[in-house]
């Protein structure tokens, strides 16, 4: 991919083969595995400075999933977070990845927490960046959104336009300084034409229209409420509040939390050092002797 600044993002590329598509993953370093997952309407490339400062020391694994980054695109696959959840098992157990630190972030939360709920025993540290994992139907802050932007209007904004990744997606960074140009460039190509969107403009509504499921994971979420954890979250961001993050630390016993107070939704680019430092520090605390 020429449009690719591979001084930013010097990965080798590699593909998972789903019946839905081929999945995108970058797999650097050695040691125990660290597993990234992104949200709307980001890809791999979000975490590229963590990766930088953890694969000398660690297994790096980034996948983009279905619909999203250098992933295929397939028309008519349901783009549902569930599915996408399918497809992230079906992805480590492909690479017979175990004792994984999972970080999640956006829809990487729970997507990536419904495979550790599933299999307790093989995640051992959870990382959570500004996500949640439980139903929102209720939470007019949450319902509006998806009702909007998942709706008739929002979906064609999207399609046509590109709106989630041109314009809200810059909406979401406090410093907004940060998306340059060239950087939002990253996030805009994977999603150039119509017909590549539809990951994207299907997540909003799942906001709600996936609450049962996400009804399933918070339920589940007992059995990994004693696992080492680290929050680190944007205080500014417009989605998710200090609200969420308040019930992410009630919900884990073993949990240490960086509010970052300048920053919003997107902590990997507005705050990657600040990121780094506290999961190295993090890492470095509960591994084994």
């Amino acid at each position: 991919m020429t449009w690719i600044d591979v001084r930013e993002y010097p990965f080798e590329s590699r593909y998972f083969d789903l019946p839905a598509g081929r999945m995108h993953y970058i797999d650097e370093g050695a040691g125990r595995p660290v597993l990234m997952l992104h949200g709307n309407p980001t890809w791999s490339f979000l975490y590229r400075r963590l990766l930088k400062r953890l694969r000398d020391n660690y297994r790096c694994v980034a996948p983009d999933h279905i619909g999203f980054g250098l992933s295929d695109k397939p028309a008519g696959w349901s783009y549902r977070p569930e599915d996408h959840a399918d497809h992230l098992g079906a992805f480590i157990d492909g690479l017979g990845l175990n004792d994984i630190t999972l970080i999640g972030q956006d829809w990487g939360g729970p997507i990536g927490l419904a495979y550790a709920i599933a299999h307790p025993e093989r995640v051992s540290r959870i990382i959570l960046m500004n996500t949640w994992a439980w139903p929102v139907n209720r939470d007019p802050h949450f319902f509006a959104f998806s009702a909007f932007m998942g709706g008739p209007i929002g979906r064609l904004l999207i399609r046509r336009y590109n709106f989630f990744a041109r314009t809200f997606m810059r909406q979401e960074f406090a410093d907004k300084r940060k998306l340059t140009p060239a950087l939002h460039a990253h996030y805009l190509r994977p999603l150039a034409s119509p017909e590549d969107r539809t990951g994207c403009l299907v997540f909003p509504k799942h906001i709600v229209a996936s609450t049962p499921w996400l009804g399933e994971l918070w339920t589940g979420i007992p059995v990994l409420s004693t696992k080492p954890a680290l929050f680190v979250w944007g205080m500014k961001d417009v989605a998710f509040r200090d609200k969420e993050l308040r019930r992410w630390e009630r919900a884990f016993s073993n949990a240490h939390t960086v509010r970052l107070a300048e920053v919003g939704h997107f902590v990997q680019e507005e705050a990657p050092d600040e990121l780094a430092n506290a999961v190295i520090t993090f890492l470095s605390k509960t591994d084994p002797a």
